[in-house]
């Protein structure tokens, strides 16, 4: 079933950030480009990214992504780029506008949620976030363990 779902709106996940959503209250979201070389989407397609330690910054009126790691293709030699380096994203100036204004609000970040191809395309999801509390962590985390007991319990009710 999650394979036709993806298949209709043409995406397919590479990575996700699940500590972002236990970390933050995401506000908004936004599908920006990433400016990439051959070998680094070649490493993508391959799976072989991460975006857990990596965060979004605006400089100049551009948005980058730093701390991304696309691990280097192997085949690739010496096109490799470095792991680490920092990444343009591309987005309209519209919309950096908006998200940088509201970043200058305490308590915001911009924190990259997932890596995805859509339509052939390596796009990358961002959200605004505000980052949550020590008792909003263990709000979530009860409620999550309360998730998890009801559906144990609903399939020994089912044998």
């Amino acid at each position: 079933m999650a394979n036709k779902a993806q298949k209709e709106d043409g995406r397919r996940r590479i990575a996700n950030n699940k500590k972002a959503f236990f970390d933050y209250f995401i506000e908004e979201e936004l599908e920006v480009g990433i400016e990439l070389f051959g070998t680094e989407v070649k490493s993508i397609r391959a799976g072989h990214v991460s975006i857990r330690e990596a965060y979004v910054m605006e400089r100049k009126g551009e948005l980058f992504i730093d701390g991304m790691n696309i691990t280097p293709y192997e085949k690739g030699n010496i096109f490799n780029k470095d792991p680490l380096r920092t990444r343009r994203l591309l987005a309209h100036k519209k919309e950096i506008l908006k998200l940088s204004g509201r970043m200058k609000e305490k308590g915001y970040a911009l924190l990259p949620l997932e890596v995805y191809f859509k339509r052939g395309k390596v796009k990358l999801s961002i959200g605004l976030g505000r980052g949550k509390k020590l008792y909003d962590k263990r709000a979530a985390i009860a409620k999550k363990d309360m998730a998890r007991e009801a559906e144990r319990d609903y399939k020994v009710g089912l044998k």
